[in-house]
């Protein structure tokens, strides 16, 4: 993991730190969770250091979000079990956005007639 930390994720899923039996798949869901935060932001983390000096406390909330949402559920989501990211976490990544002139691939030929789209 870049950003979090498993004494984070513990403390966010109020889980005790000498508690080890579950921390590689907690580690698992970090990492997820850091990826897709960057990937939302359409950002590295190299990018992010770059630009900020350090990885904001709104993305870190958000990435910490995500784990807690995949440790609560594990399952796969069915019609009788729908469960969504919660609404604040884009308001957490929203700033930190950035606009990308590719929609839905990183295809050099996509012809976009110059729009710019966020990758959400």
């Amino acid at each position: 993991m870049n950003f979090l930390t498993l004494s984070q994720i513990k403390a966010q899923i109020r889980m005790e730190p000498d508690f080890t039996l579950e921390d590689n798949l907690l580690t698992t869901y970090g990492e997820s969770a850091e990826d897709t935060v960057l990937n939302v932001c359409s950002t590295t983390y190299e990018q992010v250091i770059e630009e900020y000096g350090k990885v904001p406390m709104p993305l870190i909330q958000a990435a910490l979000m995500l784990v807690d949402l995949s440790y609560q559920q594990r399952s796969p989501i069915s019609q009788q079990n729908l469960y969504q990211v919660p609404y604040a976490f884009d308001f957490l990544v929203k700033p930190y956005m950035k606009l990308t002139t590719n929609y839905g691939n990183n295809n050099e030929n996509n012809n976009n007639n110059g729009r710019h789209y966020c990758n959400l």
